[in-house]
């Protein structure tokens, strides 16, 4: 626990044998459990992950946000069980070696303070190694922030996997994304209930081995991209709906 708030950790991966051990080692020993989300993987990232310390929770249809998705269920049927699911903090990073998991405090603690439910760690407003973030993966990040701003009347920089959110904020988000939409749908819908959101600057890393499933392709990059904006123009509808009926709360369906 960190001042007496539990800390779960995230880690959806896909084929990240060559680099995932690092990253659970390089958790921080406050953090109460490491769930490793595997997607399908074919190489021994979930055997690797369990020897290393985490739960590991298998997901085969494959999707960014299904494997996140399952994780979370695990969160909710086998660890909370008491009051401490009030101030719970779900952590989301990546399984490449990417991120710095010694940054998590970064991310946790301004919740802990209770100045904000959910934390975005930007890589544009952090040190970003060179080649770390593509051209595309740049103008990505800018045309997904710009159209939020736009329709939702936020100032954020970056999608960026490393975020953390308080448990009983995310239930309200009810996510249900299955695949590279995740992230943007976690904001826009943290936007429309205008959850107290803070970006800070982390630090980002080229990837320490494996292939990515995004950048790596023009296939990937189209179809990730095509996946994010669709998804902003449709939470932009759903958060119309919302305010119609002055939820506070999304639901399923």
């Amino acid at each position: 626990m960190r001042r007496e708030h539990k800390i779960f950790v995230i880690i959806p991966v896909l084929n990240e044998a060559d680099t995932i051990a690092d990253v659970v080692r390089a958790i921080p020993s406050f953090v109460d459990e490491i769930i490793v989300a595997d997607n399908g993987s074919t190489d021994n990232s979930p055997r690797i992950a369990q020897a290393t310390g985490a739960t590991v929770v298998h997901e085969p249809r494959r999707g960014y946000g299904a494997a996140c998705l399952k994780a979370m269920n695990w969160i909710d049927s086998h660890a909370m069980t008491d009051s401490s699911a009030a101030s719970a903090i779900v952590v989301y990073l990546d399984g490449d070696g990417a991120d710095d998991p010694a940054e998590m405090a970064l991310l946790t603690d301004p919740i802990i303070r209770r100045e904000a439910l959910f934390v975005l760690g930007s890589r544009v407003l952090g040190q970003c190694e060179r080649g770390a973030l593509t051209v595309t993966q740049r103008f990505g990040n800018w045309l997904s922030c710009a159209l939020l701003q736009l329709l939702f009347q936020v100032r954020q920089t970056d999608l960026g996997p490393f975020r953390a959110i308080r448990l009983d904020a995310l239930h309200r988000l009810n996510m249900d994304d299955l695949d590279f939409g995740w992230t943007v749908q976690m904001q826009a819908r943290a936007a429309a209930l205008k959850l107290p959101t803070l970006e800070v600057p982390v630090n980002y890393r080229n990837r320490a081995g494996g292939a990515s499933k995004v950048s790596g392709t023009i296939r990937g990059v189209l179809g990730a991209g095509t996946t994010i904006l669709r998804v902003i123009f449709l939470e932009a509808q759903k958060a119309n709906r919302l305010r119609t009926r002055g939820g506070t709360q999304y639901h399923a369906g």
